[in-house]
C-alpha cells in the first residue's frame, strides 16, 4: 500500500497544530510589512500578524507567493521521509500565483508522482480539502485517486465572510476602487463569497447582526459535512457561531467543526473584524 504526503500553502489558514497532527506539510506564503518579509506562520504566526496589522504605525502588508524552491524542498522531505508519492492542495489560481510555483516545483521533480489539486477556493475553503486528503491518504486511497475525488469535491465547496470594509479587498487589487467607495459611503457590511475561483460580493448589509444572518442565509441551504468558522479577531464570534450551528440542516458532527483564524497570507485582503464560515456541501448524489 502506497503512502501519500499531503502538501499545501499556509493561504489554506489551517492551524498549525491540526496540521501536524494530521501530517499535512504547509509551505509559507510571504508577508511583506513594508520592507520587512515573513514566512506566515512561520516567522509571524497569525496572532502576531493582527498585532502587528492594527498597530498605528503599521504599513498595509502585501503577500506573495512562495517560490517553486520552497515547493521542491517540501516535495523532497516528504518523498524522503518516506512517501511514494504526493498530493498538493494549492490556493485557487485565479487568486494567486502560488499554482504556478507548484508547477514548476512539481515539472522539478518529473520522476517522482506529484499530484496537483487546484481548491478553486481559499482559507479554510482549501483547507477542508486538503484535511479530507490527508484522511483518505490514512485509508490507503493512492494518489491519483485523491486528486481526483478532492477535484470533484471541490465545486462542493463555499467560502462566505461579512466584512467591515471592502477597502482591503481594493488595496490587495481584489475589487475595483469605485466598488470599494461606494461601500464605504453607504456605510454596509459588505458579504463577500469565494466560490469556483471567484471572489464576489454577494450582498451588502446596513447592520453587523444583519449581515450575520444573510451570512448564515448563504451558508446553511443545504446539509453540510465540514465546516470551519472563519474570524479575523472578531468580537461578535462566539455569538456567530451559536447562531450558525442550530441552523447546519440536519445538524453536523461536532468532530467536523472547526474554529480557524485567518492568518496572514489571507487576513491583507479581509482586514480585522471578519467574520464567516468555509463549508464542504454534503454530497447527496455520488
Amino acid at each position: 500500500m502506497s503512502r501519500v504526503a499531503i502538501v499545501t500553502d499556509s493561504a489554506s489558514d489551517i492551524d498549525p497544530g491540526m496540521a501536524s497532527a494530521l501530517g499535512i506539510t504547509i509551505v509559507p506564503l510571504i508577508v511583506n510589512f513594508g520592507r520587512t518579509s515573513y514566512r506566515a506562520g512561520i516567522d509571524m504566526t497569525s496572532e502576531a500578524f493582527w498585532e502587528r496589522m492594527v498597530e498605528p504605525d503599521a504599513p498595509f502588508p502585501t503577500t506573495a507567493a512562495s517560490s517553486p524552491g520552497a515547493f521542491k524542498e517540501a516535495f523532497e522531505s516528504c518523498l524522503g521521509g518516506g512517501a511514494d508519492a504526493v498530493v498538493c492542495v494549492t490556493v485557487g489560481s485565479s487568486l494567486s500565483g502560488t499554482s504556478k510555483s507548484v508547477q514548476i516545483a512539481r515539472d522539478m521533480l518529473a520522476d517522482r508522482e506529484i499530484q496537483v489539486v487546484d481548491s478553486r477556493s481559499a482559507s479554510m475553503g482549501q483547507g477542508l480539502l486538503a484535511v479530507l486528503g490527508a484522511e483518505l491518504a490514512t485509508e490507503g486511497v493512492p494518489a491519483d485517486g485523491i486528486a481526483r475525488t478532492l477535484e470533484i469535491r471541490s465545486a462542493d465547496l463555499d467560502v462566505v465572510v461579512v466584512l467591515d470594509t471592502l477597502e482591503y479587498l481594493r488595496r490587495g487589487g481584489r475589487i475595483s476602487g469605485p466598488k470599494a467607495a461606494m461601500g464605504s459611503l453607504l456605510h454596509v457590511k459588505p458579504l463577500i463569497s469565494i466560490r469556483d475561483g471567484a471572489v464576489d460580493t454577494v450582498d451588502r448589509v446596513r447592520t453587523r447582526s444583519k449581515a450575520r444572518e444573510r451570512a448564515i442565509e448563504f451558508l446553511t441551504p443545504l446539509p453540510i459535512e465540514r465546516l470551519a468558522i472563519l474570524h479575523t479577531t472578531s468580537p461578535d464570534l462566539e455569538t456567530f457561531s451559536e447562531q450558525l450551528l442550530t441552523r447546519v440542516p440536519g445538524g453536523i458532527d461536532p468532530a467536523k467543526v472547526t474554529t480557524q483564524l485567518i492568518g496572514a497570507s489571507v487576513g491583507p485582503h479581509l482586514g480585522p473584524g471578519a467574520l464567516g464560515a468555509a463549508i464542504l456541501r454534503k454530497r447527496l448524489i455520488s
